[in-house]
């Protein structure tokens, strides 16, 4: 996955319901492919203590989100839950024309984004084994209050069915059956 010559980079989506383990599999995909690099996203949600500027996401406000909008600079980008989210065209021509392979992680309806405009990209939806695990997933983190949690749920059933326009759906039902699984499809996409 690294670098040749005149080798464009590829693109591989994973997306999913929040909770569904989509980050905790990117993660790990990052981890075993030192060639794959991951496409920070731009948020204008507040920072969670363990993520890193530039790292996990780049912090914006509200009106440098919009400005950025305006301006034609994000590639996908979307309101959830009353923060702004998207990817930045700089992060995927950067990569593109460097040959890296770049990884997102992102919402469904970012994913769908991407694809229309990146056609060759690879989309894998994450499912959860079921929304009454999901729901619980969701709970345990301690990441949302219950107003935004019945919020994200609400979201689930769309979600779900957008996911079925992935090129590849996989369930976490076991978390390292399914980094295998995702790996197993990425590696194929890479080779061609």
């Amino acid at each position: 996955m690294a670098p040749t010559g005149t080798r464009r980079g590829k693109l591989i989506v994973i997306s999913a319901p929040s909770g569904a383990g989509k980050t905790s599999i990117a993660r790990t995909i990052l981890a075993r492919n030192q060639g794959l690099r991951f496409s920070v996203s731009a948020t204008t949600r507040p920072q969670r203590a363990a993520e890193i500027e530039g790292e996990d996401y780049y912090f914006l406000t509200k009106q440098e989100f919009q400005r950025r909008v305006a301006a034609g600079e994000f590639a996908e980008w979307e309101e959830i839950y009353g923060e702004l989210y998207g990817t930045l065209r700089s992060e995927i021509d950067r990569a593109a024309t460097n040959g890296e392979d770049l990884l997102f992680d992102v919402d469904v309806k970012g994913g769908l984004s991407i694809k229309r405009l990146y056609p060759k990209a690879l989309l894998i939806f994450i499912q959860p084994p079921s929304t009454e695990i999901l729901y619980e997933r969701l709970r345990n983190r301690h990441t949302e209050n219950e107003a935004t949690l019945a919020r994200r749920m609400e979201r689930v059933p769309l979600e779900l069915a957008m996911g079925a326009q992935f090129d590849k759906q996989v369930v976490n039902d076991e978390l390292e059956r399914a980094i295998d699984e995702v790996q197993s499809v990425i590696q194929q996409y890479i080779m061609q």
